[in-house]
């Protein structure tokens, strides 16, 4: 079982004004995701300028995918992509 890490960190300097209602238009996304199965873990950071998604059975190119339809890439400011293998 593959899984592929994202950590998703943007841009907390000039947020939008709309911004809460980005975030429960992100929430919708990742519960969505979650019900699909193709979504493992997805954790807050502490500093509230991102988040770490944990996506499994799918490959890289199809996470990249997936995180450019989020509503806060838009405010991005880096992302990262790890390949991780599960082990037990």
């Amino acid at each position: 079982m593959n899984r592929i890490q994202a950590i998703l960190t943007i841009e907390t300097n000039n947020l939008p004004d709309n911004f809460q209602e980005i975030i429960k238009h992100e929430q919708e996304v990742i519960a969505k995701w979650k019900e699909e199965g193709i979504l493992d873990h997805f954790f807050l950071r502490q500093t509230k300028n991102g988040a770490v998604l944990i996506f499994k059975d799918v490959d890289e190119e199809k996470v990249k995918e997936l995180m450019s339809m989020l509503p806060l890439f838009k405010l991005k400011k880096d992302i990262e992509y790890f390949s991780l293998i599960k082990q037990f």
